[in-house]
């Protein structure tokens, strides 16, 4: 997520299992590793399509069955960007997965927001060149298990109720304007202390200097650090939550 690289072939991980991933990669001296790659196609949920350009504004069928509320899209076969949709930056503007930037205007999504059955791309290279490929991975909130929304920060502490029952599992957090994607999951620890992140714009290891920024609560999540990045006065976020 934090290269704009085309895909690649690697010796070291295979995708060839339905109900594993196979690697000679954790044994390579690299630390610990852990793999988030296993999001499944679930209306309502997570979809995931990929499409050829045409190089001409159009529309692009989905099987998510409710209308999307984040996507991510890449060029698949040259470099391109992460182009980021999300209802509460709209169609007008966009967001970029690989870096910090702020939000900004853009036509990518043909100024146009997605249905239940389609999104709307513009004839720009980084989601639509003329023979490009191109995959989307959409996302929606469904209740009880998933939630895509925003907050306004600066409260200390700040609850995010998702109407989860058991709390969050996994928090991706982003700032309207410059900084990280944050992402913290209960293996690593989502607790009353110290909580590890990752940063999906960068290479980085976890950062487990930050202290505790993040509690379980059983609605969401409570931030209980107040910081620019992710809780800060007066500053809009925007956050994706599993249950």
């Amino acid at each position: 997520s934090d290269s704009t690289a085309a895909e690649n072939t690697t010796p070291f991980v295979a995708f060839d299992f339905n109900d594993k991933v196979t690697s000679n990669y954790f044994n390579t001296g690299f630390g610990s590793i852990q793999s988030m790659s296993a999001f499944r196609r679930a209306p309502g949920f997570f979809d995931c399509v990929c499409y050829s350009g045409t190089g001409s504004a159009r529309t692009v069928p989905h099987g998510l069955q409710k209308v999307p509320e984040m996507m991510w899209v890449k060029r698949r076969d040259a470099t391109g960007f992460w182009s980021v949709y999300h209802k509460d930056v709209g169609a007008t503007k966009a967001l970029l997965l690989h870096d910090t930037s702020a939000e900004f205007s853009s036509t990518v999504f043909n100024n146009t927001a997605p249905t239940s059955s389609v999104f709307s791309v513009d004839s720009t290279n980084r989601v639509n060149a003329s023979g490009g490929f191109f995959i989307a991975y959409l996302f929606a909130t469904l209740p009880g298990r998933s939630k895509v929304g925003s907050f306004t920060g600066g409260t200390n502490p700040l609850t995010v109720d998702c109407g989860f029952t058991s709390g969050a599992r996994f928090v991706l957090i982003k700032s309207k304007q410059e900084a990280s994607w944050y992402l913290f999951d209960s293996v690593r620890g989502i607790v009353a202390g110290s909580d590890p992140s990752i940063r999906l714009d960068n290479a980085n290891a976890q950062s487990t200097g930050d202290g505790d920024i993040i509690d379980p609560h059983s609605s969401g999540f409570t931030l209980v650090t107040t910081s620019g990045d992710y809780n800060g006065s007066g500053r809009e976020y925007i956050f994706y939550a599993i249950a």
